[in-house]
């Protein structure tokens, strides 16, 4: 398995625990924003900061569709 899948699936499942909410719930909610694909390319610099950075990211993307960078 790429380790891209393997943080991007780490991230989804760290990122629903830390909001109460299950993985596939986020996951649906970056699809609807078609936002997916930009988490899963951000690998590089979502794995080399903070993991809260990268909350506050998806918060941002789900809510607006927009990074919050």
């Amino acid at each position: 398995m790429p380790k891209e899948f393997v943080f991007f699936a780490y991230l989804l499942e760290s990122y629903a625990q830390s909001r109460h909410t299950r993985a596939a719930d986020v996951l649906a909610a970056l699809d609807a924003q078609g936002r997916t694909e930009f988490v899963y390319d951000m690998y590089e610099m979502y794995h080399s900061e903070t993991i809260e950075n990268a909350f506050r990211d998806i918060d941002s993307l789900i809510v607006t569709g927009e990074p919050a960078w």
